[in-house]
């Protein structure tokens, strides 16, 4: 059996949005790792799609704040639809297939597009009512 690339664990992290299908974190390495590109949205998508990056961009900006921080076990879907807009590069020589790349939430764009990211949130069950109530709205 081959050994699996290594990859770092962000402890706390949210694993994803509660009530849905929708996962912010990996369980564990994939051989195979999907580059981070930038990947379009859509309005005709599923609303649960929007909640979700709504309510990842939250988690980044609570966990790591304008901190640089390592791609890790943070999923390679949700990264690439936020990536090279409300999520970059924040190294030089970046490698989009590594667990180790560094990334940086671009916090002006961020706030423009995911206004209620940025508000106050005790914890990862109010981010989810919260997310919902918003979309009830």
């Amino acid at each position: 059996m081959a050994k699996e690339p290594l990859m770092p664990k962000h402890q706390g992290f949210p694993p994803g949005l509660p009530g849905t299908q929708w996962q912010y974190t990996l369980r564990r390495p994939n051989p195979k790792v999907t580059p981070l590109t930038n990947w379009p949205r859509h309005r005709t998508m599923d609303p649960t799609v929007a909640l979700a990056d709504l309510g990842f961009v939250q988690a980044l900006w609570q966990f790591f704040g304008t901190e640089a921080f390592e791609r890790g076990n943070l999923d390679g879907e949700r990264l690439c639809r936020l990536f090279g807009r409300e999520i970059i590069a924040a190294e030089r020589g970046f490698d989009p297939q590594s667990y180790f790349a560094k990334l940086k939430l671009n916090e002006a764009l961020a706030r423009k597009n995911f206004p209620q990211a940025f508000g106050e949130v005790n914890n990862e069950q109010s981010v989810a009512k919260g997310l919902k109530k918003a979309a009830k709205e």
